[in-house]
């Protein structure tokens, strides 16, 4: 549990580095289609081996490798579920390890588990709205640490160095639950855009 939340620290801190920076997002040449549905254009040998680069690229930035491939490669996939067999075949991973990244994911709310029907086999998903379910998470997770803190910060006494400390450190962690949510507000509104953008593409 102390990586996931040494994790959330470095989600909450990338995501608002991410608000403050100005960027363009497009989406372009991959449309959404049908879930199961294979675009003629895919390309399966190249969104492996891009899927790989981007899984090492998050761990670069601080996740499990190994949690970093696992996302990177349900998130490709055609429809976005795969079983942990799948995932251990395509990584060539022992399924202990990709239990410990799929369980690391559920964690962090990135993926969820369903039952695949008429078997008894799990199967690990990756919804479109996986970053926006996290940010959520981390945000009710801020809210229990400011409450936290705040009856360390009532009993620590005022005028002592450790008032000023922990008084501080809450107001850090207060503004960083109100860029999440502004953040959580603008995303809403870009989502909208895109579902058009995504729709107005894959239209007739």
């Amino acid at each position: 549990m102390a990586d996931v939340m040494i994790h959330n620290v470095h989600f909450i801190q990338n995501i608002v580095n991410l608000s403050n920076t100005s960027f363009t997002c497009q989406v372009s040449e991959w449309p959404r289609g049908d879930d199961g549905a294979v675009s003629a254009d895919r390309d399966d040998d190249a969104v492996r081996r891009y899927t790989e680069q981007f899984g090492n690229l998050l761990a670069e930035t601080g996740w499990p490798r190994m949690a970093g491939r696992v996302f990177a490669a349900i998130l490709s996939s055609v429809d976005g579920r795969m079983t942990a067999a799948d995932l251990s075949d395509q990584l060539q991973a022992s399924p202990a390890a990709v239990s410990g990244a799929v369980n690391y994911l559920l964690q962090l709310r990135l993926a969820t588990r369903e039952r695949e029907p008429g078997t008894r086999r799990d199967v690990y998903v990756v919804q479109d709205d996986a970053w926006y379910q996290t940010m959520m998470s981390e945000d009710q997770a801020l809210v229990r640490w400011a409450d936290s803190l705040r009856k360390v910060l009532d009993a620590s006494g005022e005028g002592t160095a450790a008032h000023r400390r922990i008084r501080i450190s809450l107001g850090f962690i207060d503004f960083i639950g109100e860029e999440v949510k502004g953040l959580s507000e603008r995303w809403i509104k870009r989502k909208a855009e895109l579902d058009a953008e995504i729709d107005a593409d894959d239209g007739p």
